[in-house]
């Protein structure tokens, strides 16, 4: 996952200023020192990166600092809230509201998957109530309107567009003007992708918004296009009002950073997350989550947004008791693995677990496979309820092993590998025993108005907790 390999080295720096026996001068430029390189190997922007970290030396003057105050959580949550700032541009994007018409227009660069994104977007609008449209006002590249054409029969979403008619103003004006008089309440004008130095099209990109007057601009950009975000996504701003950016592709192995240079340059804020090819591979993004999952502080929110979505309500309080507990068996893995599909990689879920991080599962050990997760669920389905319930495994042997895969019509060392995994997991998972996580499923609209540092301070561990300054910093972090 793009940016796993920055939180996981955010989240050491963290942890080694945390395990300092004094946090001095030096320990803190230690720590701002391995941010910073983090930062710079991900394409984040040389001057985004040298005002973080003036700004935390500014704000962590040792000097001034009263005896008493707790310099590391003064240091984390001055790193977090920098963090937080270079991807929020303190102001919120224009928000549709159903039943009004709104026009969303979106631009970008070429090959930014900006087509894809224009149905993500329009799919996701879809399900929760709104009723969308797309418009094709791309006729530069070739093959673009069939594009849009199939992706929105697939998403049973209507569209427009013309194989005889060049000239984008006019589709686009046409466009608009058809599913208005429809009652569509979100009309999306996808346009031709273009290159800062394409003078024309960018001309083209101008008329069509002045034509339209679109609500929104969202700028589409490619999470692995690197230094050169900043630049290409200041030209995109200095000829349209772009409101909103939207980063695609965060499922690759790009490192990621330029998504910061463009918020940057833009001063508009990420609104959605492209992590797949698929459909419903479109994720809303949301600042302080995401930051707190860098800084390996989780993301308590999102971990129940998982649960409530993909498991049976009437299975959740067993294993939200479970994950307290902090011990897991091969029948508990079993279960898990039913729902890891739906929930996503393992790496990504654990990473909203306080205390966690994705680095504790890297990609190359996750089972996201589907091709594995059938074969470890059809092992486990050869043992005995002893051997699945059995702690930590303890009486599996070479016999039991062999009988197994022979059951199974695994390779023996298929199911060595299934055990291992099985250790892998049962290790992150003791990390969470005490955690006093909430049974009574909330209300999914209201749970997060509800949500309070009180409520917050019950489910972490003390030693968290005092970690973060007590509740008085808890309350400071959730502000």
């Amino acid at each position: 996952m793009v940016l796993a390999q920055l939180g996981g080295t955010i989240t050491r720096a963290i942890r080694q200023m945390n395990n300092a026996t004094i946090v001095d001068q030096k320990v803190l430029n230690e720590c701002l020192n391995e941010i910073n390189r983090a930062l710079l190997n991900a394409d984040v922007r040389f001057q985004l990166v040298r005002d973080m970290h003036n700004n935390v030396k500014r704000i962590v003057n040792f000097d001034d600092l009263a005896a008493g105050h707790n310099k590391r959580t003064i240091i984390q949550q001055a790193i977090f809230n920098e963090l937080c700032n270079m991807l929020d541009p303190g102001k919120p994007s224009f928000t549709p509201q159903k039943g009004k018409t709104s026009v969303i227009m979106f631009v970008g660069l070429q090959g930014s998957g900006k087509t894809t994104t224009c149905t993500k977007y329009a799919y996701y609008h879809q399900r929760k109530g709104w009723k969308p449209a797309l418009v094709c006002a791309d006729t530069f590249r070739a093959g673009a309107f069939d594009q849009l054409k199939q992706n929105a029969i697939k998403a049973k979403i209507p569209f427009y567009g013309s194989y005889a008619e060049s000239d984008p103003v006019k589709i686009a004006v046409e466009g608009v003007e058809t599913f208005k008089k429809e009652n569509c309440d979100l009309i999306i004008v996808d346009t031709s992708g273009r290159h800062k130095q394409e003078a024309a099209l960018f001309e083209e990109m101008r008329q069509v918004s002045e034509a339209t007057k679109p609500d929104l601009i969202v700028f589409v950009m490619d999470s692995s296009i690197g230094q050169a975000a900043f630049d290409q996504a200041l030209a995109f701003k200095q000829s349209v009002p772009v409101g909103a950016v939207i980063v695609t592709k965060m499922d690759g192995h790009a490192k990621g950073g330029g998504a910061l240079s463009a918020v940057a340059a833009t001063k508009s804020p990420v609104i959605f997350i492209g992590t797949g090819e698929h459909m419903d591979e479109f994720d809303v993004f949301d600042v302080k989550p995401f930051v707190s999952r860098l800084l390996g502080m989780g993301d308590w929110s999102g971990f129940m947004d998982k649960i409530h979505e993909v498991v049976p309500e009437d299975q959740q309080p067993e294993l939200l008791r479970k994950l307290s507990e902090g011990n897991i068996t091969l029948r508990i893995m079993y279960e898990y693995l039913q729902n890891t599909q739906k929930m996503g990689p393992i790496g990504q879920v654990f990473s909203m677990l306080p205390g966690l991080s994705s680095e504790l599962m890297p990609k190359d050990q996750e089972v996201e496979s589907q091709a594995k997760i059938k074969r470890y669920m059809t092992m486990m389905d050869s043992m005995t309820n002893e051997e699945l319930d059995s702690p930590n495994a303890k009486i599996m042997n070479e016999s039991r092993s062999m009988r197994i895969a022979r059951g199974s019509g695994c390779d023996i060392s298929e199911v060595m590998e299934m055990l291992e995994e099985y250790k892998r997991l049962a290790k992150i998972w003791s990390k969470m025993k005490g955690l006093k996580i909430p049974m009574r499923r909330c209300d999914m609209n209201t749970r997060s108005r509800n949500l309070n540092a009180q409520h917050v301070s019950g489910v972490l561990p003390p030693q968290m907790l005092k970690q973060i300054g007590g509740r008085g910093g808890l309350r400071n972090l959730m502000k």
